[in-house]
């Protein structure tokens, strides 16, 4: 497999994780609307248009990679 293959410095990269679910909604015209909930349901984040969830996403890997 190749996670059995993975090196250690592939075990430090750092990562989010995070479930999508998109829904069209009709009560606007015709929207996007999208949310983020991490694995363990502690954190779940809305969003009412696509343009909002790709902010989020930006500024959560641009943070991330801050951090590094």
């Amino acid at each position: 497999m190749a996670s059995e293959r993975s090196s250690a410095k592939d075990k430090k990269r750092p990562y989010l994780s995070y479930l999508l679910r998109l829904w069209l909604a009709k009560d606007d015209g015709a929207v996007w609307r999208a949310s983020l909930e991490a694995p363990n349901g502690a954190e779940r984040h809305g969003f009412t248009n696509l343009e909002e969830l790709y902010a989020f996403l930006e500024a959560q890997t641009r943070d991330l990679a801050a951090a590094e």
